[in-house]
């Protein structure tokens, strides 16, 4: 399909016709100014995608309490509190509000050819409408396998509508805290028995991939 069948300007395309614009128009350079640019944690099988830590809705207010996973965040230290990382955090978060958001998204992850893609390796899906984006960005890129940590409760209204392509783990808020029954699928943190295999692997998924098959209900992180 031609562009030129299309008398319109660039970014009006992307405002009337944001999830189909990425076929039709999108480029990878557009993409990337777009979204800001993905992010590849080096133990991940595939790409992903950080926001600001500092901006999580209840992810801040659990970094200020003891005993919490929150309260010595990964993400609130080391690289993460760059300069540099910090301005792109910001800048991904500013464009979770642009029209052409979801089109780049899937422009960007279908491009990478990975079969795994991991939502927030820092921060957190900010409302209602991001989680719909998120939503829609899966539904767009069926081959991908998607995994979405949260620690927002509110979430699980949510979770029957979600692509079958897309796990969301609800991250237990406290160290040591059992998983919850009535959530599909769960994260945790304990001081002892750690069914994630990453420490004794160099710090590297390998070839596990439990956090994205939800048929395992709960993976429990050793506390860091």
């Amino acid at each position: 399909m031609s562009r030129k069948k299309f008398n319109l300007d660039e970014n009006i395309f992307l405002v009337l016709f944001p999830t189909i614009s990425y076929i039709v128009i999108m480029k990878t350079n557009q993409a990337l100014k777009i979204v800001g640019g993905l992010s590849r944690p080096s133990k991940m099988p595939g790409w992903a995608y950080g926001l600001p830590a500092k901006e999580c809705k209840t992810g801040s207010k659990l970094a200020q309490q003891e005993n919490t996973v929150c309260s010595d965040c990964y993400a609130l230290k080391g690289c993460y509190v760059f300069a540099v990382v910090q301005a792109a955090q910001y800048r991904r978060l500013e464009s979770t509000k642009n029209p052409g958001w979801v089109s780049a998204m899937v422009h960007l992850i279908n491009s990478k050819k990975s079969k795994f893609f991991r939502w927030h390796d820092s921060g957190d899906v900010q409302d209602l409408e991001h989680l719909k984006k998120i939503f829609e960005v899966c539904e767009l890129t069926p081959g991908v396998k998607h995994w979405m940590p949260t620690r927002e409760a509110w979430t699980k209204a949510h979770v029957a509508e979600a692509p079958r392509n897309l796990v969301i783990r609800f991250s237990m808020p406290m160290i040591d805290q059992k998983a919850g029954g009535s959530w599909p699928n769960t994260s945790t943190v304990v001081t002892e028995g750690a069914t994630c295999p990453a420490p004794k692997q160099e710090n590297a998924c390998g070839d596990c991939r439990a956090c994205w098959d939800p048929k395992v209900k709960n993976v429990a992180y050793g506390q860091h």
